[in-house]
């Protein structure tokens, strides 16, 4: 055992984070995996203890402790929840830094999580994967998979890669430069995002549309790689800060105003990037200027306010929270306030609404029978509404509540919040 117990010296969880977590029992009911199953262990609560008992000494880091820690989510409602301001994010982060270092899982477990990372992060291996899924689509194959039982000879979590593919359309492909329409307001970086980039590449032409015609310049480096959300909620902690320091000298030469997300998870990885990044005496006080000119793209529009017209949407939609938006971003009213400014369009809540989709960056590809379950409570909660439409902010939401909506016979179109605005400044029926 080291000084810090089971954990190595290079950032173990936090002491005076650990501390200030008071074991109250507010975060119980904000946990997803504790609402399902109702085990100390799998709460925020329950976990903190575990990381503090490894800390001490007190256990190792044994399988059965991996295992409550890889159940957790990492959506942080926790933090939402929690009276005493424990920054749950960091714990969880830096403890599964801290496993993928010192412990060494099953094969199978191994071979998945590099299948992932091969892919995801890679938005030209997502190039190539999207042909093949068109090929898969469009010549029936799919569908005769499907109904032939196949796909239950494979492993669980290749089951769940294949019902999570969205249909293929066509690929979006978004300028360097866009013009501001009108007087300039902002000259705004717009993050393209992974498999947002590739798989639902109408999210970010409908991003630099708005921004466009609300009067932002909208600079688009072709040169972005991935921002590494991904790796670091995985506890791939080396490739995070490669692709962090990538980023940084990317929109650095973009020298733009703010540099515009538009998926929940990887705006909320990069606001940290000044923590992430706190130990390089080379990018420390660059990443904590990167980070404060990151904001969501409704918060973007809430604060440079209307100006290109909206024309009606006559819809009603359910609006979903992103986890890593309301709960680490704690951006919550704007997105509401800008879709309830248009004209015919019914905004609708549900209960519920902290509490994750299941979809948690690369969770529902470990852990599908979990995320299944969370998902199907989702759809289970919008469908009763009967909407036109749900709307979020994230991509692995809009991918994982469609599919939970087709699986209970709802297939209700899940759009970004930014398509809503877009279909009602262009006076276009909204397309998923």
């Amino acid at each position: 055992m080291t000084p810090n117990g089971a954990f190595d010296t290079h950032h173990p969880p936090a002491p005076d984070l650990m501390d200030a977590c008071v074991h109250c029992g507010f975060c119980l009911p904000a946990c997803p995996t504790y609402v399902l199953w109702g085990q100390e262990m799998d709460s925020p609560r329950g976990r903190i203890y575990l990381m503090k008992m490894a800390s001490d000494g007190a256990t190792a880091i044994t399988p059965k402790l991996v295992r409550h820690m890889d159940t957790c989510l990492g959506c942080v409602s926790c933090m939402t929840a929690c009276p005493s301001g424990v920054d749950y994010g960091k714990l969880i982060e830096a403890t599964r830094a801290q496993i993928e270092r010192l412990h060494r899982r099953p094969l199978g477990e191994r071979l998945h999580r590099r299948l992932l990372f091969s892919l995801f992060p890679h938005p030209g291996r997502l190039r190539l994967l999207r042909g093949l899924l068109a090929v898969y689509q469009k010549t029936g194959l799919q569908k005769l998979v499907r109904q032939s039982g196949l796909l239950q000879l494979l492993p669980v979590r290749l089951q769940a890669m294949e019902s999570l593919a969205p249909k293929i359309g066509k690929r979006r492909k978004i300028a360097e430069w866009i013009p501001a329409q009108g007087p300039q307001r902002l000259r705004a970086g717009l993050m393209l995002g992974c498999v947002q980039r590739e798989f639902l590449s109408e999210v970010n032409a409908a991003t630099a549309r708005t921004l466009s015609a609300e009067g932002c310049e909208v600079v688009s480096p072709a040169d972005q790689t991935c921002c590494g959300a991904l790796h670091v909620h995985a506890g791939e902690e080396r490739p995070a800060l490669e692709r962090a320091r990538r980023m940084i000298e990317v929109f650095e030469k973009a020298a733009v105003d703010v540099i515009v997300t538009n998926a929940g998870g990887c705006g909320s990885h990069v606001k940290d990037y000044g923590y992430l990044l706190r130990d390089d005496p080379h990018y420390a006080a660059r990443a904590r200027l990167f980070s404060s000119r990151c904001k969501d793209v409704t918060e973007v529009l809430d604060e440079l306010g209307p100006r290109a017209v909206r024309h009606p949407l006559a819809m009603r939609v359910v609006y979903h929270d992103s986890c890593h938006l309301q709960h680490a971003q704690r951006v919550r009213t704007q997105p509401r306030a800008l879709l309830s400014a248009i004209s015919g369009l019914e905004l609708v809540e549900i209960p519920e609404g902290a509490i994750c989709c299941g979809s948690a960056g690369i969770y529902n590809l470990v852990q599908p029978p979990t995320a299944d379950e969370l998902a199907g409570r989702k759809a289970r909660l919008i469908a009763p509404h009967s909407p036109d439409a749900v709307a979020t902010g994230n991509p692995g939401c809009m991918l994982q509540i469609g599919a939970a909506l087709a699986r209970i016979g709802q297939p209700i179109p899940v759009l970004h919040t930014i398509q809503l605005l877009d279909a009602s400044i262009q006076n276009k029926k909204p397309v998923g």
